[in-house]
């Protein structure tokens, strides 16, 4: 059930880290999600195997999805 719920957190970080990111975003609305639910779900799963729960664990859910949008976000623009 966590893992669900990761996965909606993500999807709504993604949403967001996208409208944070300043600039043109050459990335896709749908791999903004994507990376959002990825490092969500990967945040918890960090969080639950420190012994860490409840808002700690979704606060480090949240920053590592914010976290991998921007730095894919900031790869792509740089190349482009």
């Amino acid at each position: 059930m966590q893992i669900l719920w990761y996965i909606v957190i993500g999807l709504i970080v993604g949403a967001l880290g996208r409208l944070v990111v300043p600039g043109a975003n050459p990335m896709g609305i749908l791999m903004t999600i994507l990376l959002g639910v990825v490092g969500a779900v990967v945040g918890g799963l960090i969080a639950n195997a420190i012994g860490l729960g409840g808002t700690i664990a979704f606060i480090i859910s949240v920053a590592v999805a914010a976290l991998l949008v921007f730095l894919v976000s900031g790869t792509r623009r740089a190349r482009a």
